[in-house]
Formats: C-alpha cells, sequence, structure tokens
C-alpha cells in the first residue's frame, strides 16, 4: 500500500529533493523547516525537477502531489503514512528531531533518515517504536538519481523494509539494501576515499582540480555510469587478480549471463549513448565527441572535389545509434529527419557551406520537409544516404535524399527546401560566388538523372 501522506523534516538540498520527487508522482507532500528561506528554495527546486520531468520519459505523467509548507513538526507529521528525516548531520540534531517526529506522528508511520552515514541502531536508540525506522539515503538531485541506500537497524522491522522498498520503486527509484550497517554506510565510504586522494592530488599539485575532472568525465566516469565498478573490472581483466575470492563470485554471479564479448557490445552501446547524450547537452565527454565529428564532417565534404557528380552523391554513413529506437528497437520517426536533415548539412559543407562560411553570416535554412518511411531498421544496422541536386536557382535549394540499408533496402526518402538567407539581416540573398558555382556544377550534372520517385508528392497523394 502507496502512502498517501509524505511529511518531509529539513527542507535542505535533500529534503526538497525528495519533495520534488514525491510530488512529481503524484504524492501529497508537507514540509516543515525552520529556515526562512524554505519557501524560496523548494520553489526553485521544484521549477528544476519540472523542467527535467518534461524531458525525462515521453510517458504520460501522473497529475502532480500537493506541497504544504507547515509551521512546526507536528503540523506535518500529524497524519502522515511516511515522514522523511532530513535534518543536518549532527547525531544530536537528528536525535531529538526524530524524538519529536516519533512523539507527534501516528504510530503506524514509517519513518527514515536520509543520514549519510549515522548508525541507525544509533538514531533509533531512545524510540518507541524502533521497528519502524531505517535510512534511506539518497542523491543529489533527489528528483533525477534513482539510487538510494537502504540500511536497517538491528531493530527495523525487514517487512517494513519491504514495504517501503516497494514504495520507492513506484517512484521511479532504485532502492539498495545494504547487508549490515557501518559508520558511513557505502556510498560515503567510497566518496570519501575518492575525495581524500582527490584533494591529496591537487593540492600536492600532481594535477589541477580541471585536469582530474577531465580524466573522471572523459574516462572511467563513463564506465562506472552503466556498469559500475565490479563490473567494470570484469571488463579490464581485473578479475584475475581476485580469482578464487568471494569478491570474484559474486562478479559471476551479477554478469554471469552474459559472455565477454556480450558485454563489451552492452557497454559500447551505452557508452555510445551517454556520449551521444552529452553531446547534445554540449558538455563533458560530448564536447570531445562533437569537435570529433566535425572534423569527421568535414574530412568528408573535402574529398568530394567535384570531379564526378554523375550519380547521387553520398552524404552520410553511420548505423543506427541504441538512442535513435523506438521500444521495438526500431529507428523511430523524429531520426528519419535526423538522417536526412545530417545529409544536407554534409551537402552543405561540399559545396562550401561550412563553418567558416556561416561564420561569415550566410547559410542556408530548410523551409519546407516531406519524408516517406518505407521500411524499418533496427538498432546498430548500418545506414547510408545520397543526395540529389534537384534545383539550385537564385535563392533556393532543392534535395532529394534517398536513405538506404547497407544490404540495399530503401528505408526512406526525403525532400528538403532550403532559402539562402544572410544571418545578419536575416532576410534571403544570393549565395556566395563559390557557393553558387559549385552548386550549378552539380545541378549540371543532377540535371541528367532520373527524376526521383516520389519528387513532390503531397502526404497521402497516390502513386502514379
Amino acid at each position: 500500500m502507496e502512502p498517501e501522506s509524505v511529511a518531509i523534516i529539513g527542507a535542505g538540498v535533500l529534503g526538497v529533493g525528495w519533495a520534488a520527487r514525491l510530488i512529481e508522482n503524484a504524492v501529497a507532500v508537507k514540509i516543515y523547516d525552520p529556515s526562512p528561506e524554505t519557501e524560496d528554495r523548494l520553489a526553485r527546486v521544484l521549477d528544476q525537477a519540472e523542467r527535467a520531468y518534461a524531458k525525462l520519459t515521453m510517458a504520460a505523467r501522473p497529475e502532480k502531489g500537493s506541497i504544504t509548507v507547515c509551521n512546526s513538526i507536528a503540523d506535518a507529521v500529524g497524519n502522515a503514512d511516511w515522514i522523511f528525516e532530513s535534518v543536518p548531520e549532527e547525531i544530536d540534531l537528528k536525535i531529538a528531531t526524530l524524538q519529536e517526529i516519533e512523539a507527534e506522528a501516528p504510530e503506524t508511520s514509517i519513518i527514515t533518515s536520509s543520514s549519510a552515514g549515522i548508525m541507525p541502531s544509533r538514531l533509533q536508540k531512545g524510540m518507541k517504536n524502533p521497528e519502524r525506522f531505517f535510512a534511506a539515503r539518497p542523491f543529489n538531485p533527489v528528483y533525477l538519481l534513482p539510487a538510494v541506500e537502504i540500511v536497517a537497524g538491528p531493530a527495523t522491522s525487514q517487512r517494513l523494509v519491504e514495504r517501503g522498498n516497494s514504495f520507492l520503486s513506484a517512484i521511479g527509484m532504485k532502492p539498495v539494501q545494504i547487508n549490515k550497517e557501518t559508520d558511513g554506510f557505502v556510498a560515503s565510504k567510497i566518496l570519501g576515499a575518492i575525495w581524500k586522494e582527490a584533494l591529496h592530488l591537487v593540492e600536492k599539485d600532481v594535477c589541477t582540480a580541471e585536469e582530474l575532472d577531465e580524466i573522471i568525465r572523459n574516462g572511467f566516469g563513463l564506465q562506472f555510469a552503466q556498469m559500475g565498478l565490479f563490473e567494470t573490472l570484469q571488463l579490464a581483466d581485473g578479475s584475475e587478480d581476485i580469482a578464487g575470492t568471494n569478491v570474484a563470485a559474486q562478479m559471476k554471479l551479477q554478469s554471469g549471463q552474459f559472455s565477454l564479448a556480450e558485454l563489451e557490445r552492452i557497454r559500447d552501446d551505452n557508452l555510445v549513448a551517454i556520449q551521444q547524450a552529452l553531446k547534445a547537452n554540449e558538455w563533458g565527454a560530448g564536447l570531445v565527441l562533437g569537435e570529433y565529428e566535425k572534423k569527421l564532417f568535414d574530412a568528408g565534404a573535402a574529398k568530394s572535389d567535384g570531379s564526378d557528380y554523375s550519380k547521387p552523391i553520398i552524404t552520410l554513413e553511420r548505423r543506427v545509434p541504441p538512442d535513435w529506437t523506438d521500444y521495438n528497437n526500431h529507428m523511430n520517426e523524429a531520426r528519419y529527419l535526423q538522417c536526412f536533415g545530417d545529409a544536407t548539412d554534409a551537402f552543405m559543407k561540399m559545396m562550401g557551406v561550412d563553418a567558416e562560411y556561416i561564420e561569415a553570416g550566410m547559410s542556408f535554412f530548410t523551409v519546407e520537409t516531406h519524408i516517406r518511411h518505407l521500411e524499418e531498421v533496427r538498432v546498430n544496422e548500418p545506414i547510408y544516404a545520397t543526395t540529389q541536386l534537384i534545383d539550385a536557382g537564385g535563392k533556393k535549394m532543392h534535395v532529394f535524399h534517398h536513405l538506404y540499408h547497407r544490404d540495399g533496402t530503401l528505408l526512406a526518402t526525403g525532400e528538403h527546401l532550403l532559402l539562402h538567407v544572410s544571418l545578419k539581416e536575416r532576410a534571403t540573398c544570393e549565395p556566395a560566388a563559390e557557393v553558387r558555382a559549385n552548386l550549378d556544377r552539380v545541378a549540371q550534372a543532377h540535371a541528367n538523372l532520373p527524376v526521383p520517385e516520389g519528387l513532390g508528392r503531397a502526404v497521402g497523394q497516390k502513386k502514379r
């Protein structure tokens, strides 16, 4: 049974993060913190969560839960089914807060602490009903990161923990129950060791803070994000160093259903998807990929010297990435458009409309598009596009693309009409002389090609 009413005591980073995740999942929340900044902090984080959730999933989102800022702990917890304690990491403050919560809350309420590492056994002391208490440590931002470290104390009811885990899973989280309580918990111990060594390296001028961050975000950070520590170690042949140990046995249990080759393919597909997402946000390893792709596009454009335009020009060659697919692992409709957009961009570069040309203040803008979807293509399958120049008179450029599977199957056609514009004047204008000469040369050669089937076809128009 999911809680109908949740109370949060403490409106710091984790407290407001819990509030954001809960109301995004239709849970009614009451929150209390004596700080006068509570409402401003809460409003800012709720806005951030709203923006993030709008992008997070294409599924229909539930109606938002209500949020009430209370004037006391008693007002917040009076009828709460679940109470999140998220006050600062001071044991005396936490114990006093938990005792006040227990005095005012219904006896059936679940009480959890967002503590970073104070053992539940220490926090349970003095509680009248310690069996209903456990630690649930999330990660910032709580509304986006799914992991939550679950640590029970010696008096905690396992049945109650299981009930709590079920609720956390229902709001999109990944509860991970730890076997034994320990000061610092698991995440804090690992992060503490990393922080300690990182600070030491920077203080000793072994590297700068930026250099260390670049190593993480362009290296093992990407690995750990999708396979964790031990699965990554297994793919790095590190398992040989610990053969015969309990850890080795657990690593095999975790990933034993996959062969090494399968794990490597999964790793590579995940790394491609992560870097493509980072490229879209122009951040971290995505910046490196973006620069690399630009060089490849420029090099591909440079290969075309205009000596043979007797046939449509290959303007795109790639495999379908995992993040381009729908739930059936087929490339989704939007990515067909991206393929044709990329093909148009590549053709423009061949004609001299490159980064330098655009920086000088001129480019082509697409004003009309028509796509015909003919066949499906699956994740990781090879595709390529060819481009035929239909017309390049005056200020316009009319191109027709064919998208093929590498086996020759025609997957789709795309037709684009573009106008040449001055980026400074935001008005149409004639292309520069060199671009005009390139377009005329290709247009003259392509004038001898057959008219592509589907050219100028309207939506739903019968084939001729």
